[in-house]
């Protein structure tokens, strides 16, 4: 079920408050562009600045559009325990089919508190999580030794690894099992995670171009690296740009010049700046998504 191209879904704003009738358009625009998937309220879904009862509806909505088409992984996580159980919970009740829980960020629990915290969600209810390890913005790491103890669990299944570092998903495999699922946070090196074991990305590029990332993870599955790089190639100036300022603003500008949704953004974020707006521009140009 789970593998593929899964855009990490922004949340369209118009006018300060969520855009619900935008967020449904989108749902079906990526059901029709080819998306295996669909991650609604991870960080590109602007989990920090939505209210909870906004996180709540959101999962809702998306489920309700997807209609069992495409499964729907839910944003779950938080540096709060108790609060990452409501979520699982309430994602649990409205139909997703998984919850993305991310390593709780700020607060730096070591390797025995990142398996409490996963355990007590594990144990919580019956959805199967991936665990989002992303250091870089969580600031703690869980180590391949940790995951591996908790993919003994029967409802932990997979990762979504943000590291960056490719020897990890090699690493990984020892540590957790061949069967277990290992899913790039990664878009530039999305290809070549596939071709250390990974099954496929949560993708914020995917958001402004869900029909190219998803034939670069088609091909990769058929083993067909030579036309993965063909289509990477056409990608890669839009994926350097989008991340030049924070990811969720750049694509949804990038979306915004396609007519899927408005650029707006919520505070502490703003804007991009106008040389940043160029690049995405090239990099919309060389994908061959405008002209």
């Amino acid at each position: 079920m789970f593998k593929g191209s899964f855009p990490a879904l922004v949340t369209p704003f118009r006018n300060g408050e969520v855009d619900w009738d935008t967020l449904g358009k989108l749902v079906e625009w990526h059901i029709g562009e080819g998306s295996h998937g669909l991650v609604p309220v991870g960080t590109t879904g602007e989990s920090p600045t939505l209210t909870h009862i906004e996180h709540e509806r959101v999962i809702a909505e998306v489920v309700r559009a997807a209609a069992g088409r495409i499964p729907v992984i839910a944003g779950a996580g938080s540096n709060n325990t108790l609060e990452a159980i409501r979520f699982m919970r309430h994602a649990a009740d409205v139909g997703a089919d998984a919850a993305l829980v991310v390593t709780p960020y700020y607060n730096k629990p070591t390797q025995a508190g990142l398996i409490a915290h996963f355990t007590a969600l594990h144990d919580c209810c019956e959805l199967p999580i991936i665990i989002y390890n992303i250091p870089g913005r969580s600031v703690v790491d869980m180590t391949p030794e940790t995951m591996g103890k908790l993919a003994q669990l029967p409802r932990i299944i997979g990762v979504k690894d943000a590291t960056g570092d490719l020897a990890r998903v090699c690493t990984q495999r020892i540590a957790c099992g061949k069967d277990f699922l290992q899913i790039s946070g990664e878009d530039a090196t999305a290809h070549g995670f596939n071709a250390q074991g990974g099954r496929g990305v949560i993708s914020v590029t995917a958001n402004v171009a869900p029909k190219l990332v998803a034939q670069v993870q088609e091909a990769t599955l058929a083993g067909d690296y030579a036309t993965a790089l063909d289509l990477q190639d056409r990608l890669m100036p839009l994926h350097r740009a989008i991340f030049v300022e924070p990811g969720l603003v750049g694509v949804k500008y990038a979306m915004s010049r396609l007519g899927l949704c408005s650029e707006e953004v919520r505070l502490p974020l703003v804007g991009l700046s106008d040389p940043v707006k160029a690049l995405v521009e090239d990099g919309l140009r060389h994908a061959g998504l405008i002209n």
